[in-house]
């Protein structure tokens, strides 16, 4: 349904004066998600789930550049394309309540969503009914503005508005910071049943353990690029059935896991080493790991970026 390869996104900034700078933020990333699979996507803050959700959609800010290749149902996803699927048949369920219009009732906001996916004004009210007893939201919050409703009921004015419709991929970002953990099950639970229903759904959390109730594939980012993509069931154990150590030290660093710490920290976007982005952190490091960044390569039914796996 959707395959992004060797994406890149570089945003050109001005420091002191007139002077620009290049700063690229995701290197050679990758990620295929099947009809009727959930994909979780994990990583530390800042290695580039967000912006890959924002370059899926089209919706990067103005100087930002995307290089790589990126498709949907086949046919490539060009801005044009992007415009015309953002809200249809791809939807958003983004990180930020700022997403929310402010001058528009969250009622209104959830049924224009239904009404852009194709449905029509009766059907549509009818949807937003269904979506706001799912999301334990009051018949009167429909008659709120954002400012008016807390930040538990705003994300779930943004789950309502993102499944509201009839898109075929849905991109789940960081949907459930904030939530009662009764919702959070019942968000997981409704993402796994799109799923269960030949949609394609994206989970950007940082949340491994909640991710692994519901996901089919794991995808790993680290400083900007995929590391390993796996199976959720290779998460287990003492996580022998993983093929990078950076997703190895994450499976570990669980409480029930251990709580093994790692030492060092994600190398910023503008001080990338040349070779492997985890090298200064590894303990399987060599120097032929600091002399060449290693390519995305299948091994044991997944992929890995990593010379020892």
């Amino acid at each position: 349904m959707l395959n992004v390869r060797d994406l890149s996104v570089t945003f050109t900034m001005y420091e002191v004066g007139l002077v620009q700078r290049r700063l690229t933020v995701i290197t050679e990333l990758d990620l295929a998600v099947q009809a009727g699979e959930l994909v979780a996507v994990v990583g530390a803050s800042g290695s580039g789930k967000s912006l890959l959700a924002h370059a899926v959609l089209g919706i990067l800010p103005s100087n930002a550049e995307v290089s790589g290749e990126m498709s949907y149902q086949g046919e490539p996803l060009t801005p044009a394309r992007q415009a015309q699927l953002r809200g249809r048949e791809i939807a958003l369920i983004p990180q930020s309540v700022g997403f929310l219009d402010p001058l528009q009732r969250v009622g209104g906001q959830v049924r224009r969503a239904a009404e852009l996916s194709g449905l029509n004004r009766a059907a549509a009210g009818q949807a937003q009914d269904r979506a706001f007893r799912r999301y334990g939201l009051a018949d009167g919050a429909r008659r709120l503005f954002p400012f008016q409703v807390s930040g538990g009921m705003a994300r779930r004015v943004l789950l309502a508005t993102a499944t509201v419709g009839q898109a075929d991929l849905l991109i789940a970002d960081e949907p459930t910071p904030g939530l009662h953990p009764a919702v959070v099950v019942e968000t997981l639970n409704h993402l796994r049943e799109l799923a269960d229903a030949g949609k394609g759904v994206i989970l950007i959390t940082h949340d491994i353990e909640a991710a692994l109730r519901v996901a089919d594939q794991v995808a790993v980012f680290y400083a900007g690029t995929t590391v390993e993509l796996a199976a959720a069931a290779d998460f287990r154990g003492d996580g022998q059935a993983l093929r990078h150590p950076y997703t190895q030290a994450l499976w570990r660093a669980l409480p029930q896991n251990g709580f093994g710490p790692v030492a060092g920290s994600q190398p910023p976007a503008d001080a990338l080493p040349a070779g492997c982005l985890y090298a200064e952190r590894c303990p399987l490091a060599t120097s032929a790991c600091r002399q060449a960044r290693p390519e995305l390569r299948p091994v044991r039914e997944g992929w890995v970026r990593c010379i020892h796996a």
